[in-house]
C-alpha cells in the first residue's frame, strides 16, 4: 500500500510530540512493507531538532502563505521569489520567530487554508495535488491533523486516493481564537470533514470531543493511541540519589510549566525534599523566553535555582539521559490535552507519571498503570501527590515496571500501526 503521510513541520525549537508520532508511524509501516512518506508543510520537518533524511519539497512554506495572505500583489510573484522565500534559511528564521505557533493574528490564514482552492493558498494547493498525483500516486494521504482538511476535497477528486485524517489537540488552536473567530473555523472545519473517509482519535477522550465539534459520526470516527519502539528505550529505576522531578514538553505556560515551579517550590520548604532537583528539557518558541525568565528569578528569589537543571539539547542520547536522572515527569498542561508522547517515553524508560485529572491524562494513566492523577490542577496539589509518590519507594518501582510493560505490550507502535492499517483497508474497500 503507498500511503503519504501530510505532516505541519515546526522547525525544531521545541519538544514536538505529533512530529515524533508521525514520524516512528510512517517508519512503522515502512518496516511492514508499506512504501510510506511524509511530506512536510509550512517549515521543514525535524524530530527533536534533528532534521529527517526525506529528501522531499516544503509544501505550503510558511514564508510564502503568509506574505501571499497579507498582502495581495505578492500572490502573484515570481518564481524565483517564491523559491527564495521557501529556502531553507528563510524557513529557519520563520521557525524562531515569535507567533509562529499561536493562533492570534493567524485566524484569516487558517480560515484561508480551510477554504481550499478558494483560499488564497490554492496556488501551493494545485502544486501539492500535482506531485500527489504524478509522483506518488497514492493510495491512501493520511493528514496529521484535521486544520488541513481543506486540502481534502481537491486530493479526493484529482488523486483519486482514500482520506484519512488523525485528530490532536486542533482545540489548542482553534479555541484560543477571539469567539467570533472561534465559531467560524469550527464551523469550517465540520464543513470540511464531510471529504474524510475516516477520522483517528488519539485517545478516547478527544474522539468524544470531536464528534462534537465537527459532527463526525460513529461510522467514520477510530480511536488509534500512540505508540513507540520499547527497544529504544532503556529502561531503569526511577532515580534516587538524588530523587528529581522532570518536565519535558515545550516549556510555555499552557502546558502548566508555571504550576510545576511553584509545586517545586513548595517541596523544597520540606526538609524531606532538601535534595530534591528539577530537570527540565523540551525547548521553547520566542513567545515563551520571558515567561520562562520569570520563573527562573521567582526560583532565583526562594534560594533553589541551584536545584534546577534546564537542558537545551533533548535529542537522542541527551533524552534518554534525562530519563535515567529523573524520578517522576510531571507535565501538568493547564486544561489537559489529547494524548501526551512524553508520557509513554517516560513510562518505556521506567519513569513513573503525575498528570492532573484533565484531557486524556486518566485514561492513559489507567491504561498504563504507571502513574497517578491528582486535582485540582493546582501547585498545592500537585506538590501533595509529588510529595506522596517521591516518600514512596515501593510505590514508584511498582508503577515504574508497570508503565514498561503497559508499553511492551501495547502502546508500541508495531502494533498501533496493524490497528491503523485496518482502518485503511475498509478505507478502500
Amino acid at each position: 500500500m503507498k500511503i503519504v503521510n501530510i505532516v505541519p513541520g515546526f522547525g525544531g525549537t521545541f519538544y514536538c510530540g505529533n512530529c515524533l508520532r508521525d514520524s516512528a508511524y510512517v517508519n512503522s509501516l515502512r518496516e511492514l512493507g508499506h512504501d510510506a512518506i511524509t511530506l512536510p508543510m509550512y517549515l521543514p520537518l525535524t524530530m527533536n531538532g534533528e532534521a529527517t533524511n526525506e529528501n522531499l519539497p516544503v509544501f505550503y512554506g510558511a514564508v510564502n502563505i503568509y506574505l501571499k495572505q497579507q498582502f495581495p500583489l505578492l500572490r502573484h510573484m515570481p518564481g524565483w521569489m517564491e523559491n527564495f522565500f521557501d529556502s531553507k534559511p528563510m524557513l529557519k528564521f520563520a521557525a524562531k520567530k515569535s507567533g509562529s505557533t499561536r493562533a492570534e493574528g493567524l485566524e484569516e490564514l487558517t480560515e484561508s487554508m480551510l477554504l481550499g482552492q478558494k483560499g488564497h493558498q490554492n496556488h501551493e494547493l494545485g502544486r501539492l495535488v500535482d506531485f500527489l498525483k504524478h509522483h506518488e500516486k497514492p493510495d491512501v494521504v493520511h493528514f496529521s491533523n484535521a486544520l488541513l482538511l481543506g486540502m481534502a476535497s481537491r486530493i479526493k477528486e484529482e488523486v483519486k486516493a482514500g482520506i484519512v485524517c488523525s485528530l490532536q489537540d486542533e482545540d489548542v488552536w482553534v479555541d484560543a481564537m477571539a469567539p467570533a473567530w472561534r465559531d467560524k473555523i469550527w464551523k469550517l472545519m465540520s464543513e470540511k470533514s464531510r471529504d474524510v473517509d475516516a477520522f483517528i482519535s488519539v485517545s478516547s477522550y478527544f474522539a468524544g470531543i470531536m464528534k462534537d465539534k465537527l459532527t463526525i459520526p460513529d461510522s467514520k470516527m477510530n480511536v488509534v493511541h500512540i505508540g513507540i519502539k520499547p527497544e529504544n528505550y532503556t529502561f531503569t529505576e526511577p532515580a534516587d540519589a538524588p530523587q528529581a522531578i522532570g518536565y519535558l514538553s515545550r516549556i510555555c505556560e499552557e502546558n502548566g510549566f508555571e504550576i510545576l515551579v511553584d509545586a517545586f517550590i513548595l517541596l523544597k520548604a520540606d526538609q524531606r525534599f532538601r535534595n530534591l532537583k528539577l530537570r527540565v528539557t523540551g525547548g521553547m518558541t520566542g513567545d515563551d523566553e520571558a515567561f520562562l525568565q520569570r520563573q527562573f528569578k521567582k526560583m532565583e528569589s526562594n534560594n533553589i535555582l541551584q536545584d534546577v537543571d534546564l537542558l537545551k539539547n533533548f535529542t537522542g542520547n541527551t533524552l534518554h539521559g534525562f530519563f535515567e536522572s529523573i524520578s517522576v515527569l510531571s507535565v501538568p498542561v493547564l486544561h489537559g490535552e489529547a494524548f501526551g508522547l512524553y508520557q509513554i517515553e517516560a513510562l518505556a524508560s521506567g519513569v513513573p507519571l503525575v498528570q492532573p485529572d484533565l484531557g486524556a491524562f486518566p485514561e492513559i494513566i489507567h491504561a498504563t498503570g504507571g502513574g497517578i492523577v491528582y486535582r485540582p490542577n493546582t501547585a498545592e496539589s500537585l506538590a501533595s501527590s509529588l510529595a506522596e509518590l517521591l516518600s514512596d519507594p515501593v510505590k514508584l518501582d511498582l508503577l515504574s515496571k508497570a508503565g514498561r510493560k503497559s508499553v511492551e505490550d501495547y502502546f508500541n507502535c508495531r502494533s498501533l500501526t496493524k490497528e491503523m492499517l485496518k482502518v485503511y483497508d475498509h478505507v478502500l474497500r
